[in-house]
C-alpha cells in the first residue's frame, strides 16, 4: 500500500510540470522573423528616431536653407498730438491731432551670401541621412536583442527537455527499485538514494522550468509586447549548419556596411559642410528690398494765423499717398578682431577630429571583428566536440540503464552516468548558444542585419 501511494506522489509530481509546460505558449506560434517583425512594430527608440527623421526630412527644403524671398504685409498706425505756439511766425498757434495708417508689403531677397544657401541645403540633406543611418542603427540593435532573447529561449527550452528526459528516468529508476523492495531484491537504502535523485531532478526541472519563464518573459520584452497574459510557442529550431566566414571578405563588407562607421562617414561631411558654411562668412551679401505702402493721413483740430484773429478748424480731410521702393543693399565684412577666421579654424579642427574618429572606429573595428571571427571558429570546433560529447553520454546512458536494471552497476555508477549526460548537453546548448550569438555579432559588424 505505501509502495503504491508513494509511485502516486512521484507520478502526481511529475505530471504538474509536464503539463503546466505542455501549455506555455500553446495560442500564439512565433518563428524568429515574426519575433523581430513584431520587435521592430513596438520598439520605442525606432519609432523615436523614425520621427526624428521625418524632423530631418522636412527641413530638407531650399525655403528652409533661404533660397526664396521672404514677403510680408505691414500695417503701421501713426497717432501724434501737437500743440504749438510762435507769435513771431505766420502760424501763430497750432493745436491739432494727427492720426493714421500706413498698409504696405514688403519683400526681401538675399542674392549672393557667399552660397551659404546652397552649403546649407547640402547641410540639411546630410542631416537627413544621418537620421536614416540611426534609424539602421536602432533596428539593428533591436534586432541583435531579439535574435539573442529568441535562442536563449529556445537554449533554455531544450534544456528543459533534458532534464524532463532525465527526470522520467529517474522516476523510472524509483519504481523500478520499489518493485525489487516487494520481491524482497532491494534495500531501503537503495530507495533512499534513487528516490534522492528523482528529487534532485526534480528539483532541477523546477528551476530550468522558472528560468524558461523568465526568458520568454525577455523574449515578450525585447518585442516590446506589454500583454503580460500573452504566451508564445517557438517555432524555429536551432539550426545544426554552421557556415564559415573568411577574414578578408568579412572585412571588406565591413568597411562598406557597417552602420556605425557610415554614421561617422555622415558626421565628417557635416563637419566639411560646416567649414565651408563658416568660410562663406568672409564673403560678401547682396539683398533686395522692395515693397508699397499706401499712406492715410488724417489731421484734427484748429490753427489761428498772424493774419486771422479767429482761430480755424481744420477741414479733416484726409491725405493719401502711394510709395514704391526698389532697394540694393551690398555689404562686404571688413573687420571683426579675428572673429569668423576663429570659427573657420574651429570647424577644421572638428572636421580633422571627425576624420580621427573614423580612423579610430576602423582600428576598433577591425580588431573586433578578428577578435569575433576567432571565436566564431572555436566555438564551432566546440559544438562539435560538444556533440559528440553528447552523442557518447546518451549512448553511456543507455548502456548504463541496461546494466543497471540487469545488476551489473549500482545506483551510484548508474546516477554518475545520468549526470554526466545532463552536464554534457548543458555544455553543447551552452557551445551553441554561445556561436549563434557570436554569428549575430558578425553578421552585425558587416551591417548584414539591415539590408
Amino acid at each position: 500500500m505505501s509502495s503504491n501511494v508513494s509511485l502516486f506522489k512521484y507520478g502526481l509530481f511529475l505530471l504538474l510540470p509536464l503539463s503546466f509546460i505542455g501549455t506555455l505558449g500553446a495560442q500564439h506560434p512565433l518563428s524568429l522573423s515574426d519575433a523581430i517583425q513584431l520587435g521592430l512594430e513596438n520598439n520605442y527608440q525606432i519609432q523615436i528616431s523614425e520621427l526624428q527623421k521625418d524632423i530631418a526630412a522636412n527641413n530638407n527644403d531650399w525655403a528652409v536653407a533661404g533660397r526664396y524671398p521672404t514677403i510680408n504685409l505691414t500695417l503701421n498706425s501713426n497717432n501724434n498730438y501737437r500743440n504749438s505756439s510762435n507769435p513771431g511766425s505766420v502760424l501763430r498757434e497750432s493745436n491739432t491731432v494727427n492720426t493714421g495708417i500706413t498698409p504696405g508689403i514688403q519683400a526681401n531677397w538675399t542674392l549672393f551670401d557667399g552660397y551659404r544657401v546652397q552649403i546649407t541645403k547640402e547641410q540639411l540633406e546630410s542631416r537627413e541621412l544621418l537620421s536614416e543611418g540611426n534609424i539602421k542603427v536602432a533596428v539593428e540593435n533591436n534586432i541583435q536583442v531579439i535574435i539573442q532573447a529568441y535562442y536563449n529561449a529556445l537554449i533554455q527550452q531544450e534544456q528543459l527537455e533534458v532534464l524532463a528526459e532525465i527526470l522520467i528516468l529517474s522516476r523510472d529508476r524509483v519504481e523500478y527499485q520499489e518493485l525489487r523492495k516487494e520481491f524482497g531484491q532491494s534495500s531501503t537504502f537503495d530507495i533512499l538514494q534513487t528516490q534522492d535523485a528523482y528529487l534532485n531532478d526534480s528539483t532541477n526541472y523546477i528551476v530550468q522550468l522558472n528560468t524558461l519563464s523568465t526568458a520568454l518573459r525577455n523574449l515578450k520584452l525585447s518585442m516590446g509586447v506589454d500583454d503580460s497574459a500573452a504566451s508564445y510557442t517557438l517555432t524555429d529550431t536551432l539550426s545544426a549548419e554552421v557556415p564559415t566566414y573568411e577574414f578578408n571578405a568579412l572585412q571588406e563588407q565591413m568597411l562598406n556596411n557597417n552602420r556605425q562607421l557610415s554614421v561617422q562617414y555622415l558626421n565628417r561631411d557635416l563637419a566639411s559642410i560646416n567649414t565651408r558654411l563658416q568660410e562663406a562668412t568672409m564673403k560678401p551679401t547682396v539683398q533686395v528690398q522692395t515693397g508699397i505702402n499706401y499712406d492715410i493721413a488724417l489731421s484734427l483740430g484748429e490753427q489761428q494765423f498772424s493774419f486771422d484773429p479767429m482761430p480755424q478748424e481744420l477741414p479733416g480731410i484726409a491725405a493719401k499717398t502711394l510709395t514704391g521702393f526698389v532697394n540694393f543693399t551690398a555689404s562686404y565684412p571688413i573687420f571683426d578682431a579675428g572673429v569668423r577666421r576663429t570659427r573657420i579654424e574651429n570647424a577644421q579642427i572638428e572636421e580633422m577630429v571627425a576624420q580621427l574618429n573614423i580612423n579610430d572606429l576602423k582600428r576598433q573595428l577591425d580588431t573586433q571583428l578578428e577578435n569575433t571571427l576567432a571565436t566564431y571558429n572555436t566555438q564551432k570546433q566546440l559544438v562539435e566536440v560538444t556533440g559528440q560529447l553528447v552523442n557518447n553520454a546518451r549512448r553511456n546512458l543507455e548502456i548504463a540503464e541496461e546494466r543497471f536494471r540487469g545488476g551489473l552497476i549500482n545506483s551510484f555508477d548508474y546516477r554518475s552516468i545520468q549526470l554526466s549526460y545532463i552536464n554534457a548537453s548543458q555544455q553543447r546548448l551552452n557551445a551553441t548558444f554561445n556561436l549563434k550569438n557570436t554569428e549575430t555579432e558578425l553578421v552585425k559588424l558587416i551591417g548584414g542585419l539591415v539590408r
